[in-house]
C-alpha cells in the first residue's frame, strides 16, 4: 500500500491560531424536513469552529440519501476544502453539504453529511 499524498489545509498555515475541533457528538441527532425525519444518527461528529454554533456531520447510512440529489453547487473553505452540495427532493435546494476530499486536518468529516439549519425544519441533538 502506498502512502497517500499529503493534502494540508492552507488555512491553518495562513491563520495558525484558528482552531476547528471535531469529536464524536455522543448525542442522537435528528434532522426533520417537511415534517419528515430525513436523518437520525447516534454516530454524528460534532464540529466546533470559532464562535460558530456546533455543526453535526452524519454518516451517510444514517441519512435518507435516496431523498438527496447532488447539485452542481460547491463551496470552498481554506480549512476543510471543497464541499459538494445536495438538494432534498421536493424540498430545499443545496440544503446539505459534504467534504468528500477534505484537507488532512479534517479527515474526521470525510464523506459525512451536514445540513444547513436555515433550510430544514429542525436539527435536534438529544441524549436519549
Amino acid at each position: 500500500m502506498t502512502p497517500s499524498t499529503p493534502n494540508p489545509a492552507p488555512g491553518f498555515n495562513k491563520a495558525p491560531r484558528s482552531r476547528i475541533a471535531t469529536h464524536p457528538a455522543a448525542v442522537r441527532v435528528r434532522v426533520i424536513v417537511g415534517g419528515e425525519i430525513i436523518a437520525d444518527s447516534r454516530a454524528a461528529i460534532a464540529m466546533k469552529e470559532g464562535d460558530y454554533p456546533v455543526v453535526y456531520y452524519l454518516p451517510r447510512q444514517d441519512v435518507r440519501t435516496e431523498r438527496l440529489a447532488r447539485t452542481s453547487h460547491t463551496t470552498y473553505c481554506p480549512f476543510k476544502g471543497h464541499a459538494a452540495h445536495f438538494s432534498i427532493l421536493n424540498g430545499p435546494e443545496n440544503a446539505v453539504w459534504s467534504y468528500e476530499q477534505p484537507y488532512d486536518e479534517m479527515r474526521d468529516i470525510k464523506d459525512l453529511l451536514a445540513f444547513y439549519p436555515n433550510k430544514v425544519d429542525s436539527i435536534s441533538a438529544t441524549r436519549d
